[in-house]
């Protein structure tokens, strides 16, 4: 039987402050972490 499992790898904090004018301070990125968790991103890369 094979596991057909998903995982979700984000790279939201390493790649969303490649955008023009967004800077995150350490609050901001701390949110963003705990709510990936939430939502069971299985790998958060920063």
């Amino acid at each position: 039987m094979q596991d057909n499992k998903v995982q979700i790898f984000d790279t939201t904090l390493r790649d969303g402050e490649q955008v023009p004018g967004c800077k995150l301070d350490t609050k901001q990125k701390l949110v963003i972490a705990e709510r990936l968790d939430i939502l069971g991103v299985n790998i958060i890369e920063a």
